[in-house]
């Protein structure tokens, strides 16, 4: 073990390793080469000094996965082993390539509220993220809210989706015979990873649909108060356009604490509302 203190970018690097190798089940060198942008040799070396100095044993190269995958005594020496850090890391893969986040970087004056994220087992979600990655169909065991009674799913997922307030995994239910969303924290016991999915990503129509919600200042507000809305939010001529699909409009709606009874509130308290819920309305309903 090392007994210097790591060097930043590399305890960045380390961290990655640790993450993904818990929560995908698969490490390889492309992750790290992806991620911070190094040469495929420094992400060996990456590897390779993590299991002498940091865990040895933790990780175990498998030739049938060609990879690196979490030996069944791994102990997370860098990250806490939860949740969160890896969906912290999958929420932003579209726009930036390392996180800071989850490390002290010496400012004491801030403070962040985060929700806690629902319980999330890996066990769970690395069978998930491998039929994604391999596009397979999966047998899960699942609880609904609307019974509480356990069911079996077959189901073909396709994108894992980050809210707020949980994880939930958009997939082709076959007992409904349509796309549905379950949520992470739902799935009892192992997913069971089967064939090929029986339907993908590009036949998920709410998922292909594109939505823009307008929102605008409450109308109740004064011209002032609208006015301090406005620089809020960076709205343009008094509307943030928030592009987005069919199938995420529900929840976006959500983060933005919108209700579509929003008679029931006073404008101080509502501050926003969609300016074009007519168009959004047929996506609520699903």
């Amino acid at each position: 073990m090392k007994k210097w203190p790591i060097r930043w970018d590399l305890l960045l690097r380390y961290r990655m390793i640790e993450i993904v190798a818990l929560w995908e089940g698969r490490l390889t060198t492309n992750h790290l080469i992806q991620s911070f942008g190094i040469g495929r040799q420094q992400a060996s070396k990456d590897i390779n000094s993590y299991l002498a100095d940091i865990a040895p044993g933790n990780l175990v190269y498998d030739k049938h996965l060609k990879g690196y995958k979490p030996n069944e005594s791994f102990t997370p020496k860098l990250t806490s082993g939860h949740a969160d850090e890896y969906l912290h890391i999958l929420s932003r893969r579209d726009d930036i390539t390392v996180t800071f986040d989850d490390l002290d970087m010496g400012f004491e004056h801030t403070a962040m509220i985060r929700p806690v994220t629902r319980n999330i087992a890996p066990e769970v979600l690395r069978p998930l993220v491998q039929a994604i990655r391999d596009k397979k169909r999966v047998d899960i065991c699942y609880t609904s809210l609307k019974d509480g009674e356990f069911v079996e799913r077959i189901i073909s997922p396709h994108t894992l989706v980050c809210t707020p307030l949980r994880w939930h995994v958009r997939a082709y239910c076959e007992y409904a015979r349509d796309y549905r969303d379950f949520v992470l924290s739902r799935i009892h016991g192992i997913p069971d990873i089967n064939d090929n999915a029986a339907q993908g990503k590009q036949e998920d129509t709410l998922w292909n649909t594109n939505a823009v919600i307008e929102l605008t200042p409450d109308t109740r507000l004064s011209d002032k108060q609208k006015a301090v809305i406005e620089k809020d939010y960076g709205m343009v001529n008094g509307t943030l356009r928030i592009p987005t699909n069919a199938s995420l409009v529900h929840y976006l709606l959500i983060a933005y604490n919108i209700d579509i009874h929003m008679q029931k509130y006073n404008p101080q308290g509502q501050q926003i509302v969609v300016g074009n819920m007519d168009e959004l309305m047929p996506y609520l309903a699903y």
